[in-house]
């Protein structure tokens, strides 16, 4: 395996980071409060990176979402792409990726997922019906993927829904509660299609991705304040209990990179990604909340401060941590899958 990035994935990903440096700034996102900056939206789409990510693949888009964490950028980059753009090429009828495709590039549509959670929405000859009890970024959607019993996809016209009842999240992620009742929905590819697996594992990939950027980026912000803050007339940084801390924490954030990146591969490739996207997930959630926890620890009285830019690294690591199933589910289905003898 080769995990280093092509010419076109490593553009995209320096041109991800100047938007983000430039446009997601510790003021623009206190004045967003818990809702997307459109204005940054506009400017990544306009940019062309969420169409990207149909040339650079997953793995192109697990370097853009590691972008976005070290900033905490709040936009549905990561949902529209691995439940929108990604499940549509990958899995949509011609006649979907004619229809949708062109919308979910330029921005003007946004898809997010209800994954996962089959079993609590039902499928019948009028619709759908069931209720998911909360979906990161749906008040910001035009559709919402959604499983159903049987683990079938279904794409929902975000307006049709009987209900989108706002939900604040741990992370400012716009999510909502999401009710159907006899909603209309068009099934993702054809009747004899079984994309869920597929799309769960690409979207445990991204999302793992996503918090090896928020863990980097809190651990800059703890270097830098260690390195200019001084205790006993010396930086904190020297201190040999800071130094051991930082480095568990920097070892944590590597190896949530190194298994998001090698799980992307395996699904570039077309291998088995399934149970090595699992592992990705273990560690982005167990590895996660350590490295958040460990920057505002490092941070000393200032990591307690709500306002702080530290914090929002907290939250987002917190929250991927409760989005990805938390590490003991994550382990437990990982364990059945090794019981059954998965080659993955």
């Amino acid at each position: 395996m080769d995990f280093t990035p092509t010419e076109e994935q490593e553009a995209a990903r320096e041109l991800a980071g100047r938007i983000f440096a430039d446009l997601a700034t510790h003021e623009r996102l206190r004045a967003a409060g818990t809702g997307t900056d459109a204005e940054l939206w506009k400017a990544l789409c306009a940019a062309g990176l969420p169409g990207s990510v149909e040339e650079t693949g997953l793995l192109g888009l697990v370097l853009l979402l590691e972008e976005q964490g070290r900033r905490t950028a709040q936009v549905p980059f990561a949902a529209s792409c691995v439940y929108g753009i990604l499940a549509v090429a990958r899995h949509g009828t011609e006649e979907q990726r004619a229809r949708l495709l062109p919308g979910l590039r330029d921005g003007t549509t946004v898809v997010t997922g209800a994954l996962p959670a089959p079993g609590t929405v039902t499928a019948g000859p009028e619709g759908l019906d069931g209720a998911v009890g909360w979906v990161p970024w749906l008040r910001d959607a035009t559709h919402v993927l959604v499983p159903d019993e049987d683990r079938a996809l279904w794409l929902v016209r975000a307006e049709d829904a009987a209900a989108v009842e706002a939900v604040e999240l741990t992370a400012p992620w716009a999510a909502a509660r999401l009710v159907l009742d006899g909603t209309p929905a068009e099934r993702l590819g054809t009747a004899d299609a079984e994309p869920y697996e597929d799309v769960l594992a690409a979207a445990r990939i991204a999302f793992a991705g996503l918090q090896a950027g928020v863990c980097a980026g809190s651990l800059a912000r703890a270097v830098e304040y260690t390195s200019a803050r001084e205790q006993f007339g010396r930086p904190l940084s020297t201190h040999q209990a800071v130094q051991l801390r930082a480095a568990d924490a920097h070892m944590d954030t590597e190896a949530i990179r190194v298994t998001a990146y090698e799980a992307a591969w395996r699904f570039d490739e077309g291998l088995d990604a399934a149970g090595a996207a699992l592992t990705a997930a273990w560690w982005a959630s167990e590895a996660g909340k350590r490295v958040v926890h460990a920057g505002q620890h490092l941070h000393g009285g200032l990591g307690a401060d709500l306002d702080h830019p530290v914090h929002r690294h907290f939250l987002w690591g917190r929250q991927l941590d409760a989005y990805l199933g938390c590490g003991t589910e994550l382990l437990a289905e990982l364990g059945d899958r090794l019981a059954k003898g998965d080659p993955s």
